[in-house]
Formats: structure tokens, C-alpha cells, sequence
């Protein structure tokens, strides 16, 4: 059974990290796009937006029809990867920036929600001691494959459509990966969505809490994932020439959101030891701290600003399962699942948002502020979760 278990997580973490490599696509091959055809500020965002806009259409959707409790999860997350890689595809065929573009980077994220979400509900039927490290380990596999396009195109060269072509085929090649993955013993069929959670969400103090600090690492999170590579290849610019500050920040952008996926598969065990909330502090005050440095160094020497984004990069993501895991502890048994999706959907709203306007604010004010800017979130996360461990202790007393 061990075998056969880690055989199943090996290759449902593979799949993830191949089908997620769709989700940035569109932000890696910014460049060579914007210099083939002229783009607007507005519809380069909208091009990365439209991802979370369309996941949190999926994931309701999802949540609502109950399809991975009334389907087979393996197959669901099949067909969706599979259909999301020919969505993504059709990147090749549209004009660049174009309104068909844009919605078919929403189709590609309404379907990355039967992925994700889905292949999460798959690995924790694996274990239940250890679903921290699984859980962990899975949105590890989201974050490295979210890094995966900027090191594409880093290695695809001017070539806008190999990245996409790439990443589609890895997208159905993880769907076809994930129907050899065996179904674990403690599956079991989580509730629909429970629109009369809304109300748990606001009067529950420690759901709301909860769900205020996810919030807050949201914020941050998705903006500096799909435009890092951006504000990195500006301030590198201002010191290097154009096509070298432009490697650079795909580097940099990969090696980043990859440190980050790395580390995530430490956070679940530490969280484990130390406490959850603990966790989720410790993180967003080194990202806070990180988005700050990085605005107050912009146009500096490029090793420091690659040192800081590395940073920022390893410090991000590794919080983001605990948020999940404080709701599902802070729930009634029966409302955990809905609650959850409220919450997942409520933070991937969030990031429509800022992922849609930084480039905007960007364009008019310069990206230092824009970096400054993001430790909002994480600020007002910390103060979410200190007052969900001062709420914890005076429980426990």
C-alpha cells in the first residue's frame, strides 16, 4: 500500500505541475507579444485576470454540481486538463490581446478549477497524519508549474507561440498522467456548497478571521506571480540592456515561484509543530517585508534585486494551505467544504483585481510603488492572525 500510495502522489503531482503551467502563460510571453502587435495596458492585465476570473466561475460551478463527488476525481481532473491545454492553444489562432484571447484565458481558468481543487481532494485521501506534508506538497506542484512558462520561454527563445504550444501539450499530457493515479483509502465525498454559509463566514469570529488573513496573502500573491517578471525586467533595465534585463527577469521570475514551491512542501510539518497561525505570521512578514525591499531598491544592482525576489519568492506561497486548514478547524463539520470554497473564491475575486489593475498603476506611477503597494495585504493578514491566535489561546484556556 506505502508503494502504491507514493507512486499515485508522484505522478498527481507531476500532473500538477504540468497542467498549472497554464496559468502564467500569457504573462511569460508578454513581451514578444507586445512587440508584435500593440497591446493596451488594460487588456495585457486582462489577459492574466482573465485566468482568476474564470477559476472562480469554475470553482463554484464545480462546488455547486458537486462533480468530483459525483464523478470519478481522476476523470474530472482528466477531461478538465485536457480542455483547459486545447483552451490555452487557442492562444495560437487568436489575434494577440484580442477579446477571443482573453476568453480563452477565462475558459483556461474556469477549467484549471476541476485541476487544482480537484487534484488537492485526491492527494488527501492518501493520508491523514500527514495530509499537512500532502497538502503541501500539492500546492508546491501548483507553484512550480506556475513558474514553468517563464522558464519556456526563457529557453524558447522570440517564439511566443512554443510556449503556448508547449504548455498546452503538457496540460494534456497531465490530464492523460493523471488516469494511472489510484483513488486512496480515506477519499471520501465532501459537501456541496452551502450557500447559508455566508453567514457562518461572518458571524464565526475564527472562520472570519481566517478567511480576512487569506485574504490578505491574496492580495499579494497572484499580482507579484504574474508580474514579477515584469517589474523585474524594468528595474534590471535601467542598469542592463533590454534583452539581457529581459532574461534576467524570466530567471529571476522562475527561480522565484519555484523557491516557492519548494518550501511549501516544508510548511505543512512546521505548521504541524509550531501552529498553523504561527506559520502564516512568520511567512507574510518576510513577503511583506520582502515586497518593500524590492520597491526601495528598484533600479539598484541587479544581484540585490534578484536576491530579494528570490526571497519574497520562497516566503509567499508556503502560508497558503494553512489558511485552508485554520477554516476547515474553525468550521462546523458539516460547513467545512462550503466554507472553504467561499473562501477560495472570495481570495481568487481578490486577485482578479489586483493582477487586473497593477499593470495599470504600474504604467502610470512606476512599479516601485506597485511593489510597495502589495505589502499591504500581508500587513493587514498579520493582524488577522494575531488575532486568531490571541482568539486560540484564550480557547484553549
Amino acid at each position: 500500500m506505502a508503494n502504491e500510495k507514493w507512486r499515485s502522489i508522484g505522478i498527481l503531482l507531476l500532473a500538477e505541475v504540468a497542467a498549472m503551467s497554464l496559468w502564467f502563460v500569457s504573462a511569460a510571453i508578454l513581451p514578444e507579444m507586445v512587440k508584435a502587435t500593440q497591446i493596451s495596458a488594460f487588456r495585457q492585465a486582462a489577459l492574466s485576470s482573465g485566468v482568476q476570473a474564470g477559476f472562480v466561475i469554475g470553482a463554484l460551478a464545480s462546488a455547486v454540481l458537486g462533480l468530483a463527488d459525483r464523478f470519478d476525481p481522476r476523470r474530472v481532473f482528466a477531461i478538465c486538463a485536457v480542455l483547459a491545454g486545447l483552451a490555452n492553444a487557442a492562444l495560437l489562432i487568436s489575434p494577440p490581446g484580442s477579446t477571443a484571447a482573453i476568453l480563452a484565458r477565462v475558459a483556461t481558468g474556469a477549467l484549471l478549477a476541476g485541476v487544482y481543487p480537484v487534484g488537492m481532494k485526491i492527494a488527501v485521501g492518501w493520508g491523514e497524519k500527514d495530509r499537512g506534508f500532502l497538502v503541501g506538497a500539492l500546492v508546491g506542484a501548483l507553484t512550480l508549474g506556475s513558474a514553468s512558462p517563464h522558464l519556456i520561454a526563457l529557453l524558447g527563445g522570440a517564439d511566443w507561440r512554443s510556449t503556448v504550444a508547449i504548455a498546452s501539450l503538457a496540460a494534456i499530457g497531465a490530464g492523460l498522467m493523471c488516469l494511472a493515479v489510484r483513488i486512496g483509502p480515506h477519499h471520501a465525498t465532501a459537501a456541496r456548497f452551502d450557500p447559508s454559509v455566508v453567514k457562518t463566514a461572518w458571524t464565526n469570529r475564527r472562520v472570519r478571521l481566517a478567511i480576512a488573513g487569506y485574504l490578505g496573502h491574496m492580495w499579494e500573491l497572484y499580482a507579484m506571480w504574474a508580474w514579477i517578471a515584469a517589474a523585474t525586467a524594468a528595474a534590471y533595465g535601467l542598469t542592463l540592456e533590454t534583452g539581457k534585463a529581459q532574461e534576467l527577469a524570466r530567471l529571476t521570475a522562475f527561480v522565484a515561484i519555484a523557491a516557492g514551491g519548494l518550501a511549501s512542501a516544508f510548511a505543512g510539518t512546521v505548521a504541524d509543530r509550531i501552529g498553523k497561525a504561527e506559520v502564516t505570521i512568520i511567512a507574510m512578514t518576510v513577503s511583506g517585508a520582502s515586497a518593500l525591499a524590492c520597491a526601495a531598491t528598484f533600479g539598484g544592482p541587479a544581484w540585490l534585486t534578484f536576491v530579494i525576489v528570490v526571497i519574497w519568492g520562497i516566503s509567499i506561497v508556503p502560508d497558503s494551505a494553512q489558511f485552508s486548514a485554520l477554516v476547515a478547524d474553525a468550521s462546523p463539520p458539516a460547513q467545512a467544504g462550503s466554507l472553504m470554497t467561499l473562501q477560495t473564491a472570495l481570495g481568487f475575486a481578490l486577485t482578479f483585481a489586483t493582477v487586473q489593475i497593477a499593470p495599470v498603476l504600474a504604467d502610470a506611477f512606476g512599479w516601485p510603488l506597485v511593489l510597495a503597494t502589495l505589502a499591504l495585504g500581508p500587513a493587514f493578514g498579520i493582524v488577522a492572525m494575531l488575532r486568531l491566535r490571541m482568539l486560540q489561546q484564550l480557547t484553549r484556556n
